[in-house]
């Protein structure tokens, strides 16, 4: 992750691209470098806290992950073609 340090020394339009790249908002007003900064170097603890708490994602159970293997498996495997297409689109 960041320290604060790291941070401080970037410009507000390097925080923003970090921020943009992790899909954060600024935790504050955005026209200064710490709403920014702070988002950064929270995010991790909030989102290992939410975790712990049942928020957002949960663990799977042993037999989803039987369920998704079975489903990776009947989908089988992209030619060349196929591959380069789905490297477009996303």
């Amino acid at each position: 992750m960041f320290t604060r340090s790291e941070l401080e020394i970037k410009t507000l339009g390097e925080l923003k691209g970090l921020c943009k790249q992790y899909g954060l908002k600024p935790l504050g007003n955005p026209a200064y470098k710490t709403a920014w900064i702070d988002a950064l170097l929270t995010f991790a603890a909030i989102a290992l806290r939410q975790m712990k708490e049942g928020e957002g994602l949960t663990r799977m159970t042993f037999k989803g992950y039987q369920d998704l293997g079975q489903a990776l498996d009947q989908m089988g495997q992209p030619t060349d073609k196929l591959a380069a297409l789905i490297k477009a689109t996303m």
